[in-house]
Formats: C-alpha cells, structure tokens, sequence
C-alpha cells in the first residue's frame, strides 16, 4: 500500500495533481488507515498512470472519463477535436510571433503590400504608423470600401506630386498652426485633391456606414495641430472652388 506522495513519486505527477484527480471525480478515493492517511492499491497506480498519460496528451479534465470508459468511434471522435485544438492553438501562435509586426497581424495582403511601398519612401516612424492605424481602421469598419480604394492609393506612390505633399506633411508634422509655410503646403495638396481620386468619387462610398465614416476622418493618429489646421484650410479651399 502506498501513500499519496509514493503514488505520485511513482506515477511521476504532484501530489497537488492527486489530490485535483479526486476533487475532479477521476480518481477514487482510496481507504485511510488507522492514522487517517491515504492508503493506494495496485489498481490506483495503474488508473492514475491513465489519468496522468491522459492529461499530458492534452486531453481535458472533463473529458478524461469519456476516454477511459471509451465506446467504439469514441477515441477517434476525441483526436480530431484534439488535431481541431492543436491547429488553433498553432494559429495563435503564428499571430503572436507576428505581434511585432502589426502590419501583418491586421491587414490583409493588398494593405501589407501598400504599407510596404508607403514605407520605402522614407517617411517618419509617426507618419507611417499613422497610416497603417488609418488603414486597419478603414480595413476593420469598411472592408468592401478598404479593398477597392487600396489601388487608388497605392498607384498615387508613383505620383511624384503625391509623394512631395507627403513629405511636405511629414516634416510639418511638429511645426505651430500658424506657422507661414502651411499655405504652400495647403496650395499643393489642393491642386492634389482637385485631380486624384477621393475616397467620395468611388460607387462604394454611398455603402459605407456614416458612424464608420465619422471614425475614420476623425482619426488623425498624431496629435499634430499643424495637421489639423492643414486639414481645415484644405477643405475650406476645396469647398470654396
């Protein structure tokens, strides 16, 4: 006869996982002797080394009495929910391994080759962050939207007009709302607006919900003044004309 902890010495599991078997209905509780403790035979070495092989297969707790009570077709009904298991949880881990790379985590390809070829242009860290988080916003509220304005987008990164009213934007990032230089900065991304393709000229638009319309403009992704007060100059030219 064997105490508790010679049972899980011999096993090779705790005590603390002996004594969860019993709480959980898995292993019998075994007689005491006359000093109160546990007593275990033969057969609780051999249902706790099942239990035990069981569990560390990755079985659950609750469905280790199905397995060791097994009907015909039982077992094979378990290991494909165990391969269901084992493939979700690799899923998981592909997207941890991926947290570093927000881009891939929670943009579809189109928008991770856009974001590629933004990046080559040399923008600031902020700037190119503040992109990607517009453009997993646009993804995430208006996917239908996001996929047939990408390649408006991306063919404007070979318009070297776009491109210099980017940089123009990068490096006015931390300059004062009223600094001087934000006219010609507003001039230029006036005359851009009046001949590309806006998000409103596209069909789809009339489909995106109002409430995710509002969210998207709202979201500047840099607490930039400048940027804000060059947003309202160029949309106060644009109404204008």
């Amino acid at each position: 006869m064997l105490t508790i902890s010679q049972l899980a010495a011999h096993v090779g599991c705790t005590i603390k996982a002996v004594r969860v078997y019993h709480q959980r209905g898995l292993l019998p509780e075994p007689e005491r002797d006359a000093s109160g403790y546990r007593r275990y035979d033969a057969q609780a070495v051999i249902d706790l080394a099942r239990i035990v092989t069981l569990a560390k297969s990755g079985v659950p707790l609750a469905r280790i009495p199905d397995v060791l009570h097994a009907r015909p077709g039982e077992i094979e009904r378990i290991d494909s929910e165990l391969r269901d298991r084992i493939r979700e949880l690799q899923d998981r881990r592909k997207q941890l391994r991926q947290l570093d790379q927000p881009d891939r985590l929670c943009l579809p390809p189109e928008a991770v080759e856009h974001m590629e070829r933004f990046r080559a242009l040399g923008l600031s860290d902020r700037h190119e962050r503040a992109v990607r988080d517009g453009w997993i916003l646009i993804c995430a509220l208006a996917p239908d939207f996001a996929r047939a304005y990408l390649p408006v987008r991306t063919a404007l990164l070979e318009d070297e007009e776009y491109v210099a009213v980017m940089r123009s934007y990068d490096e006015a990032i931390d300059w004062a709302p009223d600094d001087p230089r934000l006219d010609a900065i507003a001039d230029a991304a006036v005359r851009l607006a009046r001949r590309m393709t806006l998000p409103s000229d596209l069909p789809i638009w009339t489909e995106v919900p109002r409430e995710a319309v509002e969210v998207v403009v709202g979201h500047h992704g840099i607490d930039s003044p400048a940027w804000r007060r060059l947003d309202q100059v160029v949309e106060e030219r644009l109404t204008r004309a």
